[in-house]
């Protein structure tokens, strides 16, 4: 078994190809390296950007991969590899039916599986694909100046696609919230909060005194969160009111009642782009020192690792839960002894991997984090009620999810 290990700098080489790097007998043509192995772990190094954000007008593209220490995957030879990569950028695009019809024909015949979605206020992707189809995809759309200093983030190396199938669409709203986004100034940078690099951020946190917004789901903080950010009580983006409720409910508002003139707000979500819609959404009411993290919580887990981080990331897709870099192990999901928060649905006891599961009644296909004990003696229910309903699937094992619902609907 040998090992390689990848370090892709924030400006990648014009003729990156690195996929070679699992192929025959081959060299591959940016770092030289020959490939003459039976099978190859591959390490994939994280940019360690830590300096201040230039302007949006920079040149220099980002290009992040996340690290892998301890747990490799390992690829056979001739084995494809399946990357997933995820990027967002906020820019007016005049003609978006044709820019997508552009997108279309550029992945005719490439394997690529995903929600891309596009419209006048810009791009939100988030794919998967074999390493060569899914680079080839970024470096296309890094050729338009519209996009050349995007900031694309790449998972670890998989097996297989994390999603079932390609969506490329037009959306009137690249997402979901009440009312629509498309009549909010997306595309001006001064309407949204100030971008903080994953070190700035973290200084940030040091400062007790401000708030710590996660601008989430109340699952997805379920199985990580920073440290000392308040659960949101939404179960859907499109409900949250942070800051806008007419009712200001102190207890489950954590900016009711501030000062929005001086008081400094931190605001975090998956991968950026649903504080970068919220913000501008708490500018339009007055809320003046507003910031993100810019890359969202996956960026900084690449460059930071798990520090004020608890837990592991809900992802949207296949995957569902990954573990910061710096704490994988053998078994990406269990739960480290200081973590506490992570409580079953069903019994409340502390739970042995951060990762949910839906309810195995068709008709109810609840998302919750559930203790063996309770998957067992309720099997895979959330609750006694649905062990007694029409439609209940099988009991799924380890890390699998359930198929589409018309698999099932004549059982």
């Amino acid at each position: 078994m040998c090992s390689l290990t990848l370090t892709l700098p924030c400006i990648p080489p014009k003729s990156l190809n690195c996929s070679t790097i699992i192929t025959r007998k081959t060299t591959c043509p940016s770092y030289s390296v020959p490939v003459k192995y039976r099978s190859i772990k591959i390490r994939l190094q994280p940019c360690k950007c830590s300096s201040t954000l230039s302007s949006s007008s920079t040149k220099k593209p980002n290009w992040v991969r996340r690290e892998r220490d301890k747990a490799d995957e390992v690829f056979e030879e001739g084995e494809r590899v399946f990357l997933v990569v995820n990027f967002y950028r906020f820019v007016f695009i005049k003609d978006p039916e044709q820019e997508v019809s552009k997108h279309l024909a550029f992945l005719q015949g490439r394997d690529i599986h995903g929600r891309i979605y596009m419209n006048e206020q810009g791009i939100n992707a988030q794919y998967s694909g074999p390493s060569e189809d899914a680079l080839a995809y970024v470096n296309w759309l890094k050729e338009d100046e519209r996009f050349n200093d995007i900031l694309v983030q790449i998972s670890p190396p998989v097996h297989r696609h994390a999603f079932p199938r390609l969506k490329l669409r037009y959306k009137p709203s690249l997402v979901q919230l009440e009312g629509g986004v498309s009549h909010l100034p997306l595309t001006d940078s001064s309407m949204r909060a100030t971008p903080l690099t994953p070190s700035e951020w973290r200084k940030r946190l040091e400062d007790r005194n401000v708030i710590l917004l996660d601008v989430r789901n109340g699952y997805e903080w379920d199985i990580g969160h920073f440290r000392g950010a308040q659960r949101p009580n939404v179960d859907c983006f499109r409900s949250t009111t942070f800051g806008i409720s007419e009712s200001e409910d102190i207890a489950s508002d954590p900016l009711a009642n501030v000062n929005k003139e001086n008081t400094e707000i931190l605001m975090y979500c998956t991968g950026g782009i649903r504080c970068d819609v919220y913000s501008t959404i708490l500018r339009q009411r007055g809320y003046k020192k507003l910031y993100t993290l810019r890359g969202g919580i996956s960026h900084y887990l690449e460059c930071e690792g798990s520090v004020e981080w608890i837990g592991n990331l809900f992802v949207f897709d296949s995957r569902l839960s990954l573990p910061p870099p710096s704490v994988v192990k053998h078994d990406e999901t269990k739960v480290h002894d200081d973590v506490v928060f992570a409580k079953c649905y069903i019994c409340n006891s502390k739970v042995s991997e951060l990762r949910h599961r839906n309810c195995a009644n068709l008709d109810c296909n609840l998302l919750f984090l559930c203790c063996l004990s309770c998957m067992d003696e309720l099997r895979g229910c959330c609750c006694s009620k649905c062990t007694s309903a029409d439609r209940i699937r099988p009991v799924l094992s380890g890390h699998e999810r359930y198929k589409k619902w018309h698999h099932y609907r004549d059982t």
